[in-house]
């Protein structure tokens, strides 16, 4: 791939994002919160986490939702809330692991943005969410078995993303770097 200077790229993917959403797609533990702020930062845009939007929306935590609600009312309302953040767009997006298993949600995603998936190894995300308690489908006797689990359910749908960048142990601006050569490429 040819080497584009880094301002050249910046401007060439802003560009590019002038008018549609950059929607980060993955697991939990992928790093899509860390690195979308990066990018948003780089790029001199909003940034936006859906689940913050929708804790904000619903005036409690995720993991209040679920117990109070469930995950069949939580995944309404991440619909609802993804869909009014691309219609307001464009912005920086990082979505919740089980956004992109919404049909609904991968076409407005298609209709307003670039998806990028965060591809990462079970290692690596069992170390990251390790870290804190606070993921609800990880309240289990067997938290490993469960994101594998989720791994073998919603990569072959994370693959339907516009770009998969590899999500690893590396500085985060390898990973932003990654992403904007990925978009500025696609975009040719």
């Amino acid at each position: 791939m040819q080497q584009i200077p880094l301002k050249k790229l910046d401007q060439k993917v802003k560009n590019e994002l002038s008018r549609k959403s950059l929607i980060l797609v993955g697991l939990m533990g992928a790093g899509k919160s860390a690195i979308g702020r990066r990018v948003a930062s780089r790029l001199q845009m909003k940034f936006l986490d859906a689940d913050t939007e929708i804790e904000l929306a619903a005036g409690q935590s995720i993991s209040d939702i679920f117990a109070e609600h469930g995950e069949a009312y939580f995944r309404d309302r991440e619909e609802k809330i993804i869909e009014r953040l691309l219609v307001d767009g464009p912005l920086i997006l990082a979505t919740g692991g089980g956004a992109f298993m919404s049909e609904v949600t991968r076409q407005n995603i298609k209709a307003h943005g670039i998806s990028v998936w965060l591809r990462a190894e079970l290692d690596v995300l069992m170390e990251r969410v390790g870290r804190r308690d606070h993921r609800p489908l990880l309240r289990t006797e067997d938290p490993r078995a469960v994101m594998q689990k989720l791994i073998d359910e919603r990569y072959p749908i994370y693959s339907q993303s516009d770009i998969t960048v590899e999500s690893r142990d590396v500085a985060h601006e390898v990973i932003v770097q990654e992403i904007l050569k990925a978009i500025a490429t696609q975009s040719q």
